[in-house]
C-alpha cells in the first residue's frame, strides 16, 4: 500500500473525461464534431471544466442521510441494482482510453462504448445528435447538472479499470523480503496467503454492503459513509478520525524512507534529520496543489517507477553482496555469512516481537480496502467489483510472495526495509532511491491532500462553519493546513526514525482496522437490522414508512434479529475479536521494538547519524 493509494480521486476524473469524451470521439462525420476544433481542445476543455465539476461534488455536495431509514437504502439500492441489469443503463468505459482513442481514429473501429450511447442513461448522446446547441453545452453540462446527475456522471469505470486500481492502491511489495527474513521461507508465504484471503473476504463483505445501501438517490462515496448508515454518525466520526491518522502516518512513514534514501544517496553527508525536514518542506510545496484532477498522469506515472524499482532490485541483489552497512545501521544484524531459513524460531522475547512487526509489515502491505468504497463509487456495475478485486489479489498476492522469496534467498539476514535500500551497487542504489523519492512524493501529495480535506470537511466546517475550501478565505485556510500537516508529519516521522516499525505501527493501529477488523462487525451490524425487519410490517416506500413492531430498546428485536443467522453472526463477532487480538499485539510488538531499538542506540530520535549509510 506504499504508492499510489487514494488514487481515487484520480478515478473519478478519469472517469468524467471517459464519460464526456469517449461519446465526442465515436462520431464519425464531420457535422458531429463541430463544435470542437480538435480532439487536444476537446480535451483540454473537458479536463478544465471536470476538474471544477470534481472539487465541487467533493467539497459542496456532501449531504448527511442520517434522517433515512435503513429500509428506504435497502429499498432504492435494491432498484439502483436491478436498472443497472438492464441493457439500457449502457457499458462501463473502457479500461484503458488511450487504446479506446488509438483504435478510434487510428484504426477506424468504432468505439465500444458507442453501442450503449443511445440508451446512456446520462443524456449526454441525446444533446450531441440534436444538433449544434447540445455540440457547444456538451462540455460544460455537467456543471449545471443535480447531484443526482452527478452521482450518474462519475459512474463508468469497468471491472478492468478497478483491477488497475486496486493493484495501484494496494501493491507495495518492498517490505516484503524483510517480513520473510524474520518469519522464514514457509511461515512468510503461508502468512501472506492467510491474510491475502482473509484482505479477499473482508473486500467482498464490503462489496456486498455496497451493493445493498449505494444507489445513485443515496450514493455512497467513502468507507465512512457505509459505517454512518450501519452505526451512525457519531461511530462514522470516528472512523473519520482513524482514516486522518492513517493518511499522516502514511505521509510520516513516506517522508521517512525518503530521508533514508536521500541520505545514501549523500553517501551519509548531511545531517540525517536535516534531509526528512526536506521532504517535508517538498510536501509543504506540492500540497498546495488542492485539485487532486491536477496529479493524474504524476500518480499514473508512478506505478510504472514502482515496477522498475522492483525488477531492478531483483537483478541487483541477485549479483552483488548485500548492503551490510545499511543492514547494520536499521536491524543491528551483524557481519557475517548470509543465511536463510525454512522457519525461523520466535524463542526469545526480541524474535518474538520482530516476527509480530513482520505480521504487521504484511499487514501493511495488504491495506486498501478503506477506497474499496471510492473505487465502486465510480463503477457503471457495481457487481462485477469482485472480478476486479479477486484478479487484483491474486496477481498483487503473487509478486509479494516472488520478491519477498528472491531477495530473501541472496540476502538473508541483512534485508533491509525498504528493500532496494539493501543494493550494495551504489550507481544502482542511486537510481532506484531517485525513482523512489519521486514516486513516493507523488503518493505522500494524494495522501496529504485527502487527508487534510477530510479532516477539514469533516471537523472544521461542521464544528466552526468553516467556509468552503473553494473560495477565497477557504484558499489560506488551506495553505495554513497544508504546512501543519506536514510538519506534524515531519515530527513523526524524526521522532520514530525505524522504518520497519513505523510500518508495522501503522499497520496495527490503522491498516489492519480498515482492512480486517472494521468489516466483519459492519457486516454483523447490517445482517442484524436486515433480519430484525422480516418480523415488521411492509415497508411503505411511497410515505417512507418504516413499519417496524418493536424497536432496538426491546430484547426481543436483537433476539429475533441473531437467531437467523446465528452462526454468521458469531463468526463474524469471532473474526472480528481476532482482527483486534491481532491489533493489539502488532501496537505491543512495534512499542517494545521501539523501546529495544532507542536502547541499544540503533535509533535516536531527531538524530544527524544516517543509519543506511
Amino acid at each position: 500500500m506504499e504508492r499510489g493509494s487514494i488514487i481515487l480521486k484520480y478515478a473519478v476524473s478519469l472517469s468524467i473525461i471517459e464519460k464526456n469524451y469517449f461519446p465526442l470521439v465515436k462520431a464519425t462525420t464531420m457535422s458531429d464534431l463541430k463544435a470542437i476544433r480538435s480532439i487536444t481542445s476537446a480535451t483540454s476543455a473537458v479536463i478544465s471544466e471536470n476538474g471544477r465539476v470534481l472539487d465541487k461534488f467533493a467539497n459542496e455536495n456532501q449531504q448527511d442521510f442520517y434522517h433515512i431509514s435503513l429500509e428506504e437504502f435497502l429499498y432504492e439500492a435494491k432498484l439502483q441494482r436491478e436498472l443497472e441489469k438492464s441493457e439500457d443503463w449502457g457499458e462501463a468505459a473502457p479500461s484503458v482510453p488511450m487504446l479506446e482513442l488509438f483504435k478510434v481514429k487510428v484504426l477506424g473501429k468504432q468505439s465500444h462504448s458507442s453501442s450503449s450511447a443511445p440508451n446512456s442513461p446520462t443524456g449526454l448522446d441525446d444533446e450531441k445528435h440534436n444538433g449544434s446547441e447540445g455540440d457547444d453545452d456538451l462540455i460544460s453540462e455537467p456543471i449545471n447538472r443535480s447531484l443526482e446527475n452527478a452521482n450518474r456522471m462519475v459512474r463508468t469505470a469497468s471491472w478492468g479499470s478497478v483491477f488497475y486500481l486496486i493493484t495501484t492502491d494496494i501493491l507495495g511489495p518492498t517490505a516484503a523480503p524483510y517480513s520473510v527474513s524474520q518469519l522464514g521461507y514457509v511461515p512468510g508465504s503461508l502468512l501472506y496467503f492467510l491474510f491475502g484471503i482473509a484482505a479477499a473476504y473482508t473486500g467482498f463483505l464490503l462489496w456486498g454492503q455496497f451493493l445493498r445501501l449505494d444507489s445513485q438517490k443515496y450514493p455512497l462515496q467513502s468507507f465512512g459513509d457505509v459505517v454512518g448508515r450501519i452505526y451512525g454518525k457519531y461511530t462514522r466520526y470516528g472512523v473519520d478520525c482513524l482514516q486522518i491518522l492513517q493518511l499522516l502516518c502514511n505521509v510520516a512513514v513516506i517522508i521517512l524512507g525518503n530521508g533514508q534514501g536521500l541520505s545514501q544517496v549523500a553517501k551519509g553527508k548531511g545531517c540525517y534529520t536535516v534531509l526528512i525536514l526536506v521532504w517535508a518542506i517538498i510536501g509543504m510545496i506540492v500540497g498546495q496543489i488542492k485539485s487532486l484532477q491536477k496529479f493524474g498522469f504524476l500518480a499514473n506515472l508512478a506505478i510504472w517507477m514502482n515496477v522498475f524499482v522492483i525488477i531492478a532490485t531483483m537483478a541487483c541483489v541477485s549479483n552483488e553482496l548485500p548492503n551490510y552497512t545499511a543492514a547494520t545501521g536499521t536491524t543491528g544484524v551483524s557481519y557475517g555469512a548470509t543465511v536463510t531459513h525454512v522457519i525461523v524460531s520466535g524463542a526469545g522475547a526480541e524474535a518474538f516481537q520482530n516476527q509480530l512487526t513482520a505480521c504487521m509489515n504484511i499487514v501493511y502491505a495488504y491495506g486498501g480496502a478503506m477506497v474499496f468504497i471510492e473505487f465502486m463509487s465510480e463503477m457503471k456495475r457495481p457487481r462485477d467489483f469482485i472480478k476486479g478485486m479477486a484478479c487484483a489479489q491474486l496477481f498483487i498476492f503473487t509478486v509479494y510472495l516472488l520478491f519477498g522469496m528472491i531477495v530473501y534467498h541472496y540476502q538473508g539476514q541483512f534485508v533491509v526495509n525498504p528493500a532496494n535500500q539493501g543494493i550494495s551497487h551504489y550507481g544502482w542504489q542511486t537510481a532506484t532511491n531517485i525513482i523512489n523519492l519521486l514516486s513516493a512524493i507523488i503518493a505522500a501529495g494524494l495522501y496529504g491532500n485527502v487527508g487534510i480535506k477530510v479532516f477539514y470537511t469533516t471537523f472544521i466546517q461542521k464544528v466552526f462553519n468553516a467556509p468552503s475550501l473553494n473560495s477565497k478565505k477557504g484558499r489560506f485556510i488551506w495553505t495554513f493546513l497544508v504546512i501543519v500537516y506536514w510538519g506534524v508529519a515531519f515530527v513523526v516521522a524524526s521522532a520514530i526514525p525505524q522504518f520497519s516499525y513505523l510500518t508495522g505501527l501503522v499497520g496495527a493501529v490503522c491498516i489492519l482496522q480498515f482492512t480486517y477488523t472494521f468489516p466483519p462487525i459492519m457486516q454483523f451490524g447490517l445482517d442484524l437490522q436486515i433480519a430484525a425487519m422480516q418480523g415488521d410490517g411492509p415497508y411503505d416506500p411511497v410515505n417512507k414508512v418504516a413499519n417496524r413492531v418493536d424497536s432496538w430498546r426491546n430484547l426481543s428485536r436483537w433476539v429475533r434479529a441473531y437467531k437467523v443467522n446465528w452462526f454468521k453472526n458469531t463468526c463474524h463477532i469471532m473474526f472480528f475479536l481476532a482482527a483486534l487480538a491481532t491489533a493489539g499485539l502488532g501496537i505491543y510488538s512495534s512499542g517494545e521494538g521501539f523501546a529495544n531499538s532507542f536502547a541499544d542506540g540503533v535509533t535516536t530520535s531527531f538524530t544527524c547519524n544516517s543509519p543506511v549509510a
